[in-house]
């Protein structure tokens, strides 16, 4: 074979690979579009779910919405409809175009999936609406915890900043609570009662423990301004300074 012949048997081969490889690129290519344009629907946040809200509660507040995605894009565990984690709590915060997954939800009160800072342990205590600013504290609220307590030797009332600064993790269920007048076995109000579960050390624990049991506890909102710091409160006799 002369080298004419040998050159013109090269560029044969030449172009059938080339035809070949152009060929297996267009069906990857054509893969590769059917895949990406292959659907398929899954639950996004449209706004922040915080920690300890309720599925339930942020689909009635319009905070979720069904989008559809390529299946390359949705990410293990996102879910199609809050029927799988219904009841159940966020444990930690959703924002705004997250997918749900449900194992960022579980059961309420569950303590493994609370989200508790190192070093800390969460305890819950039971206020009424006015004890929690008209309902506004939430979950990764900071507050500031005040005690109305009397004084164990002069029987004196009195109310005192107990904690500067705590963060609240949980907020649970409200329940109405009877209030009986004095001198009355008969309730004449019911008023609503909320658990807030507070991220605690051991000796702020302790103080809140006591505090419920010898008064009643009050939260107040806190912002990135509030001064707050403890002094000797306030009794009957400097009320008016």
């Amino acid at each position: 074979m002369d080298r004419r012949k040998l050159l013109l048997v090269v560029a044969t081969l030449v172009a059938a690979l080339g035809t070949a490889l152009v060929f297996l690129y267009v069906q990857g290519a054509e893969s590769r579009a059917v895949a990406k344009f292959d659907n398929v629907e899954v639950l996004r946040a449209v706004a922040v779910i915080e920690p300890g809200e309720t599925i339930d509660a942020a689909a009635a507040s319009g905070k979720l919405q069904l989008e559809p995605v390529p299946k390359t894009m949705a990410l293990p565990g996102a879910v199609t409809s809050i029927d799988t984690i219904a009841g159940e709590s966020a444990n930690t915060r959703i924002f705004p175009g997250e997918q749900i997954l449900g194992d960022k939800f579980g059961e309420a009160g569950d303590a493994s999936l609370l989200p508790i800072p190192d070093g800390k342990v969460a305890i819950s205590v039971q206020l009424t609406d006015t004890s929690r600013v008209a309902g506004f504290v939430k979950a990764g609220s900071q507050v500031a915890v005040f005690l109305n307590g009397v004084e164990a030797t002069s029987g004196e009332p009195f109310t005192r900043l107990l904690l500067p600064d705590a963060t609240v993790i949980a907020v649970g269920s409200t329940t109405p609570t009877p209030v009986v007048a004095e001198g009355d076995q008969a309730p004449v109000e019911q008023l609503p009662a909320t658990l807030l579960t507070l991220a605690l050390d051991q000796v702020e624990a302790q103080r809140v423990m006591f505090a419920t049991s010898n008064g009643e506890l009050t939260f107040a909102l806190r912002n990135s301004t509030s001064t707050v710091a403890k002094d000797t409160g306030v009794t009957a006799e400097n009320l008016f300074g």
